[in-house]
């Protein structure tokens, strides 16, 4: 596939976009090498969640990470100052500024961005203040908690650790489609030369407020997440973060850094259509905003990965949209949350990551947990094994209640080095 097809073909090397570092909290693995590992092994994180007291429901699996060392990761900070979402933020932009060959001396040297959606915020911290007065009373409140609670520190945290002052922090709350939507904001401010640098994604913590409102839908399945397959059940809830480090072309080449992928465009709108069921057209005119912005034909996309939540109305309404859109040329689709849950408002960005490493390492992840695909759905949905790929265009779905949907298609990065 040519350069001249996307619209990167009519850019400068300063208005392209490239990932150049990825930073990776995840309960299949932390730090980018055992995150790749987990996804080409088909590795599932799901266990007991033992976040809170899960007593009176009658099943309770999630994709809990247990194994988080927040004091390896943050270090100018306290990491007990911070809620466990801000924690995960935190770390996961500190791997991907490593992972990139940067140090905060480069950074505090130009104006940068920092986007980071969300769904909870620190609701797993507002979650404990709230248990506390009940169980105790207020005047036994930790009044530290307190300090955790608001999202917004989800960003300022990630320049508070790293010392920067010339630099907008935005933390964007756009729920389960949030990480998507930081990844277009900081594509933005790249191409348009407003930042040099931009570190986007999500992050969310496991919270009983979400995990109940979701159990509550009947949304929560019982043992395992199996998007796209006939007896799917439902979602679990998952925790985790994911941050990309984004520069333009110019600024990678000129420092020597690696480049996993390009972005090539993006779209998002906002159906407002229902409260938490999605709407076919609005999610297929979604997908064609992002390929126009990326100069991308529908032909040209070697892999979807999907939103695919594993909820019978989410699956078969997102495969609608792209059987509508792509026709007779549906890609393989895929769903990373077959292995790391739902994992809220890091759900896309940890996809994002998941397609920048796919389109690096040549393979496609699988859906894990699958046993027969739903013929309402009819999508390849590569089962429980990864597969070798050559990937030039992958679209990263990513969609959520109240009708935001947002969608990101990455380009291979050999092709932006030509």
């Amino acid at each position: 596939m040519s350069s001249e097809s996307h619209n990167r073909g009519k850019r400068s090397a300063s208005q392209r976009v490239v990932i150049s570092g990825l930073g990776v909290v995840s309960s299949i693995g932390i730090g980018i090498g055992r995150f790749a590992e987990g996804l080409q092994q088909g590795k599932v994180g799901a266990r007991p969640i033992t976040a809170f007291d899960t007593t009176g429901f009658s099943h309770a699996l999630g994709c809990e990470i247990v194994d988080f060392e927040p004091d390896r990761w943050i270090t100018a900070l306290d990491p007990a100052e911070l809620g466990r979402a801000s924690q995960f933020s935190v770390a996961a932009a500190a791997m991907a500024i490593a992972d990139a060959g940067l140090d905060a001396d480069v950074l505090r040297d130009t104006h940068n961005v920092i986007s980071i959606g969300t769904t909870d915020g620190e609701s797993r911290d507002l979650d404990a203040l709230v248990e506390a007065e009940l169980r105790d009373g207020p005047e036994h409140m930790d009044p530290r908690l307190a300090r955790h609670v608001p999202a917004g520190r989800l960003s300022t945290s990630v320049a508070n650790e790293l010392g920067l002052t010339d630099v907008e922090a935005i933390t964007i709350p756009t729920a389960c489609a949030a990480g998507n939507y930081a990844i277009g904001y900081g594509f933005d401010a790249v191409r348009e030369g407003s930042a040099r640098f931009a570190l986007c994604g999500g992050a969310d913590a496991m919270c009983r407020k979400t995990f109940t409102g979701f159990y509550r839908l009947g949304t929560i399945a019982p043992e395992a997440c199996q998007p796209f397959d006939v007896n799917r059940k439902g979602i679990l809830t998952g925790e985790g973060a994911g941050v990309l480090v984004l520069e333009s072309l110019d600024s990678a080449v000129s420092r020597g850094a690696r480049i996993y992928a390009e972005v090539l465009g993006y779209g998002i709108n906002c159906d407002a259509h229902h409260q938490v069921a999605p709407n076919q057209a609005s999610v297929g005119r979604c997908m064609q905003l992002a390929l126009e912005d990326a100069g991308v034909k529908p032909a040209e996309v070697d892999l979807i990965s999907a939103h695919g939540t594993g909820t019978k109305a989410n699956d078969i309404t997102e495969a609608g949209a792209i059987h509508d859109l792509f026709g007779e040329d549906v890609p393989p689709v895929v769903s990373v949350k077959s292995m790391i849950g739902h994992t809220m408002g890091a759900a896309s960005a940890l996809a994002a990551i998941a397609c920048a490493i796919a389109i690096d390492r040549g393979f496609i992840p699988p859906t894990a947990n699958h046993v027969e695909t739903d013929p309402e759905c009819g999508v390849d949905c590569v089962p429980n094994q990864a597969i070798n790929a050559d990937l030039h265009v992958v679209q990263n779905n990513g969609l959520a209640f109240g009708g935001n949907n947002s969608v990101v298609i990455l380009g291979k990065h050999g092709e932006a080095a030509s």
